[in-house]
């Protein structure tokens, strides 16, 4: 059937090429039959059928070749949505250029081509109606592998591992293989990056580059911390991936999101060039600077303000250099869980200063939390409710106070900041079972050790021992440890001992210690962050050298406890 719908497919193509003047001058679309529309402009053009996008022409190849093509689907591909309908929702012109938005329509919403005569690819954004209750919710081109060899990210760019390294027998987890020479693992999970950190990423080869560039990222769930695949080659026909995951699990715990009618993704620009990554460069940075977009005909997209204000600490401190976060009003779940609505990211400067330009107007909550530097010892995060954006308005919150913590701190091991970063290979390039090379035993002595002697993540049954000096505690003082970890993944469990005797555990299936896949996945920096505390009998500390143990009593491999921060105060 696809043959055959490809074949009729291929004879209009013919005719709207041999006939450029009379068929197809500028962006255009045509319907084959009642699941069959071409869409293109005079550079390119795409056959769309009930659900893929199963060719794509450009520079006389059909770029999408034997491989699947162009697809929207959510819950991973347990449900591809099917198009029932296309038509041209609007023709204009802008700056010059003509350009027509023709929106594909599916029972869960529509998804739109925004395409400019003379633009090599178009804008999409989709809008809900009636997606349910999900996840993962994505946009993709799978495509041909003989001519996109190579992925890349704003850290990642490489060429793909060959399929014929993808061996059945060495298959050791979740798309994840031991090389045929046993040097190391091929996984799909090394493409991933920070999805806000992201200027351009796609897949490209010898004259063909396929990119997306997403410079409004507020549709996005999560925060600063939100990382995703990208890029990959599909195991099972070797089909080369460019993934616009813009509601994404791959790295959570959990994500469980409902939408409103009319939830808005995008829009981005999928961008084909020549594979030139000056090119896409070059046009990534043009595209950052024209968002949000002046030619999209939405009320709602364009109503936005500023938002403004200074962080000071409790004890007088500017907030320097503080992440702050623009999330749900009286929320209700972790702001990286939060994915319902519109969602911004900044850093504070050295003086606690943060502005957010171009808000979507609505009522936020505001949070901040240690970004580490200066701060890196606060504990604390900062939270303020309604907030309230106007469109087209400069709201100045001036001066908010982040309460601190006034405890006396005994010791730190690492900066507070939700990361890995600072550890022995904390923040490495993503790599499969890096874990591994953590030790089972650690013993880290306060004054003389240095962050670096310990390592990132912890997945070896084995004890990591903080040796430290206590002096006499009043008798009005109280110890508190405080376990700042960036991720979790199952399977594993480590007693907390002091001095031997147990004050706490951490460990799987616990309500306060949800599961994410980091460590299994090649995360190095960071999964899904989780703060525990543990306040003990001060009759436990002694006068001297005392004892602090994290005795991992069960372990499954690659799994275990990616390190933040440990913190005892009293």
């Amino acid at each position: 059937m696809k043959q055959l719908f490809l074949a009729v497919a291929s004879l209009l193509f013919s005719a709207i090429s041999a006939h450029p003047s009379k068929v197809a001058t500028g962006p255009f679309l045509t319907q084959v039959d009642n699941t069959t529309w071409i869409l293109g402009n005079d550079i390119w053009n795409v056959t769309q059928q009930q659900t893929y996008g199963v060719e794509l022409m450009y520079k006389g190849k059909n770029c999408v070749g034997e491989a699947a093509g162009h697809y929207v689907s959510y819950n991973g591909a347990a449900s591809n949505l099917e198009w029932t309908s296309a038509s041209i929702t609007k023709r204009g012109t802008y700056k010059g250029k003509s350009y027509i938005d023709v929106s594909f329509t599916a029972a869960e919403g529509d998804m739109h081509w925004v395409i400019f005569s003379s633009l090599s690819g178009a804008y999409q954004y989709f809008v809900n109606h009636a997606l349910p209750t999900l996840g993962e919710f994505r946009t993709l081109w799978r495509l041909d592998n003989t001519t996109f060899t190579k992925g890349r990210t704003n850290i990642k760019d490489e060429e793909l591992p060959p399929l014929d390294e993808y061996l059945s027998q060495n298959k050791v987890q979740d798309e994840t293989w031991l090389k045929p020479d046993g040097s190391g693992y091929i996984t799909k999970y090394d493409f991933t990056a920070w999805s806000r950190n992201q200027d351009y990423f796609g897949v490209y080869g010898d004259g063909f580059g396929s990119w997306y560039i997403n410079p409004g990222k507020d549709y996005y769930n999560g925060d600063h911390l939100k990382q995703e695949l990208m890029v990959h080659r599909e195991s099972s026909t070797g089909d080369v991936v460019q993934l616009n995951m813009i509601h994404g699990t791959h790295f959570m715990a959990s994500s469980s999101d409902v939408f409103p009618d009319g939830k808005m993704w995008g829009p981005w620009l999928w961008y084909l060039n020549d594979g030139d990554k000056q090119d896409a460069a070059k046009r990534a940075t043009e595209e950052f600077s024209a968002w949000p977009y002046t030619w999209l005909d939405d009320k709602d997209y364009h109503s936005r303000g500023v938002l403004k204000g200074k962080i000071v600490l409790s004890d007088g401190r500017p907030a320097s250099n503080a992440v702050v976060f623009l999330g749900d009003n009286k929320p209700n779940k972790t702001s990286l869980d939060m994915g319902s609505t519109y969602y911004y990211t900044e850093y504070a400067d050295k003086n606690g200063n943060f502005e957010f330009s171009d808000v979507r107007s609505a009522t936020y909550g505001l949070q901040a939390w240690s970004n580490g530097s200066s701060i890196a010892d606060v504990t604390t995060s900062f939270l303020q409710n309604d907030v309230t954006v106007k469109k087209s308005a400069k709201t100045n919150l001036g001066t908010l106070t982040w309460e601190v913590s006034s405890k006396k701190k005994l010791f730190q091991i690492g900066d507070f900041d939700r990361y890995s970063y600072g550890f022995l290979h904390g923040g490495a390039p993503h790599q499969h079972a890096l874990v591994a090379s953590c030790p089972a035993n650690l013993i880290y002595t306060i004054g003389l050790s240095e962050p670096s002697d310990w390592c990132f993540g912890q997945t070896y049954k084995g004890n990591w021992t903080v040796l430290f000096n206590a002096a006499t505690p009043s008798k009005s003082a109280a110890p508190n440890l405080i376990v700042s970890l960036a991720g979790y993944s199952s399977g594993s469990s480590i007693n907390i001992l002091v001095n031997g005797v147990q004050i706490g555990n951490m460990t799987s299936g616990s309500s306060l210690l949800p599961s994410d896949p980091c460590l299994y996945r090649s995360a190095t920096g960071a999964g899904e962050w989780h703060l525990l505390e543990y306040s003990f009998d001060k009759d436990l500390l002694k006068t001297g050298e005392n004892e602090l143990t994290f005795n991992m009593v069960r372990n499954t491999t690659w799994h275990g406890f990616m390190w933040d921060s440990v913190v005892l105060e009293w």
